[in-house]
């Protein structure tokens, strides 16, 4: 293409341009976001990202469009990344990635996470994590009560991924909806049933 002054614009892309972006944007929480939205406009169940609250120190207005976040801080640790309603019943989870092949290390969930999904548990809600292996690319959900059975019972720094194999959902990559952590849900929310 020809622009005015004689400007060319090189049009051609490279196959590792094409490679490369190939997988831009496509994050677990990206496809968690897409599902949830899925999940809304079917009228499924009603669950949101929560937002990480801040506290916000300096901004500058250049105008009223315009106007940019100079400064902020997080005001409280943020509890977990999603919570919303499903067949009546609380939902709360927390999502993570990990590019290890063969185990989910604890560092990367912090201790008052934790304690917040317990709590929901006790409080009879449904409470989980979904970990996202990516170089497997593997998606598992784990009940936070076998994910607490397994941090009081072992001394070890992170769980082996034969651990979300055993005692975990495998949740397979969809179109639509993404990642349809709501058909394991199902499945819980039968055993649950059958428990009463």
């Amino acid at each position: 293409m020809n622009y005015p002054n004689g400007i060319k614009k090189d049009n051609s892309i490279s196959l590792s341009t094409l490679k490369n972006s190939k997988n831009r944007g496509m994050t677990l929480e990206n496809d968690l976001n897409e599902t949830n939205e899925y999940y809304r406009d079917i009228d499924k169940a009603i669950i949101y990202k929560k937002p990480t609250p801040i506290k916000i120190v300096k901004v500058d207005y250049p105008s009223r469009s315009e106007t940019k976040i100079k400064e902020a801080y997080f005001t409280v640790p943020s509890t977990t990344d999603y919570n919303g309603i499903y067949k009546g019943f609380y939902i709360d989870y927390e999502a993570k990635e990990t590019r290890s092949k063969t185990s989910f290390s604890l560092e990367n969930i912090h201790p008052h996470q934790i304690k917040h999904l317990e709590r929901i548990h006790n409080h009879k809600g449904i409470a989980f994590i979904i970990i996202r292996f990516t170089t497997l690319n593997e998606t598992y959900l784990l009940k936070i009560e076998d994910f607490l059975s397994f941090i009081n019972n072992n001394d070890r720094k992170s769980i082996p991924i034969d651990y979300f194999k055993e005692k975990g959902y495998l949740i397979k990559d969809g179109y639509r909806p993404r990642v349809d952590y709501l058909k394991v849900v199902d499945s819980i929310l039968e055993v649950y049933e059958c428990e009463k």
